[in-house]
């Protein structure tokens, strides 16, 4: 069996636990850095929804869709190695911590539906 990356330890332990604790805080920070802190943050703040056909983070500027640990953001498109699964960007992240945690602002409707009305 493959040994278990750094990204997989932290959300198998916020599986586990279903919080938050200093600890994963820590690690998650240490792991992915200003991308890990602005994670923690947007779940803070109630910034991960979910849609019928869509999850998505409020970002600063707009609003991005993460599907399958990947972002429709720019940081995504240009800055990270697809083949590293520790290099996630901050939405991606956000998401897997709100999913572990349940912390998902869920609304039953369709994205697609509401994105037309803004």
């Amino acid at each position: 069996m493959p040994e278990a990356t750094p990204v997989d330890r932290w959300q198998a332990e916020l599986e586990e636990t279903g919080e938050l604790t200093p600890e994963i805080v820590d690690r998650i920070s240490r792991l992915h850095g200003d991308r890990g802190v602005r994670a923690i943050e947007a779940v803070g703040e109630s910034r991960v929804k979910t849609y019928r056909d869509f999850t998505i983070v409020v970002g600063y500027d707009d609003e991005y869709i993460v599907e399958d640990g990947g972002c429709t953001c720019k940081d995504s498109e240009y800055n990270l190695d697809p083949e590293d699964p520790t290099e996630l960007c901050w939405h991606a992240i956000a998401v897997a911590i709100a999913r572990r945690v349940g912390h998902v602002d869920y609304h039953d409707m369709w994205y697609s539906d509401v994105r037309e009305l803004l």
